[in-house]
């Protein structure tokens, strides 16, 4: 089973450094980041997470009030606090959060977080909280256990016990790939000069790649978001984005020209500010063409 994760911080080196540290882990697929708690809401609104590392001071609504949040949902994704405030682990313990790790991360302490998160999908003890969240901190001595009796992180110490959820109390797992989740997309979620901005699709032109980002393109302005251009394939409406080339989705109702180039390929002209052409590949303009009835 490939479980998904969310990276919740501020700080874009923070971020970075739990990246690297999760690449081994060939069980775990990060699918999403987020810079601030209202996108990341958003992303666990629209995708199905396994868990969510989060950072608890961030600017806005803080760490723990998503958390509050995110348990409500149905099937919540567990939650696991990477933080470099000590003086939180209550708060987690009350938020029912997974794990509490102290930054600078400690690798083995990151690997007993993790091993909570597997066997969260395949253990089968009795009891587990009613929200599929199992109760890590479930008393003083849990925390003492896990961080020391002042507050601080034990770095060797063992992951403490905890209640994990029947088969019966998990919805399973989509066995979909990654990327084909059915439930549409009211808005997308995209970065602007430190910003969240939420997009309508019929608000988006055309969508693209460049390099290892995907930007979405309006009237003026070319916005970054953290899905994948197969993803917003999956989570837009068929009828009206296109996917004209591997690097390219493009809103139908905006085409205003269709230009014949070589081998079969076509260029379509769409009412964005700049007039943009977006390319066809072969195999793509011929599907076009049926589309447009030509």
């Amino acid at each position: 089973m490939t479980h998904r994760a969310l990276l919740v911080d501020d700080e874009s080196p923070a971020r970075k450094e739990l990246r690297f540290l999760l690449q081994d882990y060939t069980d775990l697929q990060i699918i999403g980041e987020a810079t601030n708690a209202l996108e990341a809401l958003e992303l666990v609104n629209n995708l199905d997470y396994s868990v969510v590392f989060l950072d608890i001071d961030m600017p806005g609504v803080k760490g723990i009030d998503l958390a509050r949040q995110i348990k409500e949902r149905e099937n919540a994704p567990a939650v696991i606090f990477i933080t470099a405030h000590e003086e939180y682990a209550v708060d987690a313990f009350n938020v029912n959060a997974l794990d509490y790790l102290l930054k600078p991360i400690n690798p083995k302490r990151l690997e007993q977080a993790l091993q909570k998160v597997f066997e969260r999908s395949f253990t089968d003890p009795a009891g587990g909280s009613s929200n599929g969240l199992s109760n890590t901190f479930n008393s003083t001595n849990t925390l003492n256990a896990a961080y020391g009796a002042n507050g601080a992180a034990a770095a060797n110490a063992p992951a403490p016990a905890q209640n994990i959820p029947t088969p019966q109390q998990i919805i399973p797992a989509s066995t979909e790939p990654l990327g084909t989740v059915t439930r549409p997309l009211e808005v997308v979620p995209a970065e602007h000069r430190g910003k969240t901005i939420l997009l309508r699709p019929e608000e988006i032109i055309y969508i693209f790649t460049d390099k290892d980002n995907v930007f979405v393109k309006t009237h003026k302005e070319s916005y970054l978001t953290r899905f994948t251009l197969k993803e917003l394939e999956a989570r837009l409406n068929p009828s009206l984005f296109f996917r004209s080339h591997r690097c390219y989705l493009v809103n139908i109702q905006r085409m205003r020209e269709l230009i014949p180039y070589f081998n079969g390929t076509y260029s379509v002209v769409v009412d964005d500010h700049e007039r943009s052409e977006v390319p066809v590949s072969r195999t793509q303009s011929r599907k076009l063409k049926e589309i447009l009835g030509i």
